[in-house]
């Protein structure tokens, strides 16, 4: 299925740069293309490439309060999180473009697929239904950035492309979560592919994401309808938590049972390489264009369980990374951190300036300099098996089990206060796993009010899925951006005493909740197609 996702790009490469003097035999033209099995393949292995770019994957995080992009504007993440863009910024033109391009791929397929004669009908419906899927999937990205966007459910020309209106939201979603219904029950289980075919959507992977959309959504019985097909049964597949936080973001075990969605990458023939601007310098790395916050550190708790500024958690701030949650050692690098590398090696990364010994200097925050911006680089998704400049052919994922568990918490709680039982599946399990052990961090806490609960869910919800994407979702549908996205984001305690006692100023964010909470169309967009108008206050 990998290696797949090459030939698929390189087929549609060639539909589209046909010489006008070639004779139809020597070409594919709309009208003999349609004719294998093969050829509709190669055109779906395209649409699983376009779902999502490596570029938004990672920098995504930067929007959030998680990251910080201090170097250049990469996909637009710090115009973004600054509030300072206008519908002229270039990512807001890319995505909507990507997206509908995806779409198109989709509509391609499906409007073209049924003309091949010479084809098994089980994998005809099937491949309908991955592309139904992906398109589904292009869809949730637009709304959820926009609100009412098109709604293209079969390709259009480019008279109808110009003159096109936007959709009502509402009526995307019931297409959207309709989609997700009927091509759950056409999938096949994971257990169903052949390991070759590693990477294919499943039905499990269309109740997964139909879970996120009505988690988005606020629907929380409908999340928990959605969730408890996944924990409760094997009908839409077999799902469970890998036994090892650090290994699931590492090459060997990437096909691992907690997976359910990635996006499929092939050492050396299709590869990412975000990471070269992420690691810390001494590991090879160019420059740190994104970096965590303190603010994500500090959401990190206490092995105890404690969050770091209760009373008796045992924090020390002259030693903050001793005794903390797991998850923090394989998400960040910090000061003293010990980098391993493939085969065992390892060295310490010095990032206080005031602490680093002569000669081991390159990964020390300096203001202006190519280091670090906040005081602290990242670690997961890190390769180990790396190529030149950190190109890597590690699958990102996109949904996994630990965040069905982490919807239905969520979802659980807002309907009634969760309850211990359900506790014990999901927060605890995931605490389990992480390393925690302390009976006080495991077990359920019967005096947390519902709101004190919603506050432990979010921020378990938080340090689980760091550097995973989803942080800036959260913060929209939970209505709390203009609280964390207003003010000045934070780096490690590096500064003079006397300002926010030494945390390091990084930047100041403002976020207008009277129209940041939509994306603005993008200007050239509607200089072409006047009828798609424009979001609240833009």
């Amino acid at each position: 299925m990998r290696y797949l996702f090459i030939i698929g790009m390189m087929s549609l490469l060639i539909m589209g740069c046909k010489e006008l003097d070639l004779a139809p035999e020597n070409s594919f033209t709309d009208l003999n293309y349609w004719t294998t099995e093969d050829r509709a393949q190669s055109v779906l292995n395209t649409a699983y490439s376009q779902m999502l770019t490596s570029n938004y994957f990672f920098y995504n995080e930067a929007l959030s309060d998680n990251a910080y992009n201090g170097r250049g504007d990469v996909a637009g993440a710090a115009s973004l999180a600054s509030g300072t863009y206008d519908p002229s910024l270039a990512r807001l033109k890319d995505e909507w473009n990507y997206h509908y391009q995806g779409i198109k791929t989709c509509n391609i397929l499906l409007d073209n697929i049924d003309r091949i004669t010479d084809m098994d009908e089980t994998t005809r419906e099937q491949m309908k239904a991955e592309a139904r899927f992906i398109r589904a999937f292009q869809h949730f990205q637009l709304m959820t950035w926009w609100g009412d966007v098109p709604l293209l459910e079969t390709d259009i020309d480019i008279v109808t492309a110009l003159t096109v209106s936007r959709t009502p939201r509402e009526e995307v979603l019931e297409f959207i979560l309709s989609e997700l219904e009927d091509v759950s029950l056409i999938l096949p289980n994971k257990s169903d592919y052949a390991a070759a075919e590693n990477g294919k959507i499943t039905a499990g992977a269309a109740i997964a994401l139909k879970a996120r959309v009505l988690l988005y959504e606020g629907n929380w019985n409908g999340v928990i309808t959605e969730c408890e097909k996944l924990m409760n049964s094997s009908d839409y597949g077999t799902y469970s938590l890998h036994p090892s936080y650090e290994e699931l973001f590492l090459p060997e075990y990437q096909f691992n049972n907690e997976v359910i969605l990635s996006l499929q990458y092939v050492p050396q023939l299709r590869t990412w390489g975000e990471y070269f601007d992420f690691a810390p310098l001494s590991t090879g790395a160019r420059l740190n264009a994104m970096a965590p916050t303190q603010e994500l550190v500090d959401s990190y708790l206490m092995l105890n369980g404690d969050e770091i500024d209760d009373s008796g958690s045992g924090y020390d701030e002259n030693d903050p990374y001793s005794n903390r949650d797991p998850r923090l050692t394989y998400t960040v690098v910090y000061d003293g951190y010990e980098w391993e590398e493939q085969g065992g090696d390892s060295h310490t990364i010095y990032i206080d300036p005031t602490t680093a010994p002569d000669g081991q200097k390159l990964d020390v925050y300096s203001s202006g300099s190519s280091s670090t911006t906040t005081g602290y680089y990242w670690r997961k998704y890190y390769d180990p098996t790396h190529q030149a400049g950190f190109a890597s052919g590690l699958n990102l994922i996109l949904i996994r089990y630990a965040d069905v568990l982490l919807m239905y918490a969520e979802a659980k709680n807002e309907v009634s206060k969760l309850g211990a039982a359900d506790w014990d599946l999901t927060i605890g399990m995931l605490r389990s796993r992480a390393g925690f052990t302390d009976a006080n961090a495991l077990d359920y806490d019967a005096a947390l009010s519902q709101a004190e609960m919603r506050e432990v869910i979010r921020n378990d919800r938080r340090v689980e899925l760091a550097m995973e994407g989803l942080r800036i979702f959260d913060i929209r549908r939970w209505g709390i951006a203009e609280d964390v996205l207003n003010g000045w984001v934070h780096g490690a305690q590096f500064g003079p005493s006397e300002i926010d006692n030494g945390y390091l100023r990084v930047t100041q964010r403002s976020f207008d909740p009277s129209k940041h909470y939509l994306w603005p169309v993008p200007r050239d967009e509607r200089n072409i197609n006047t009828n798609l108008g424009q979001n609240p206050n833009w």
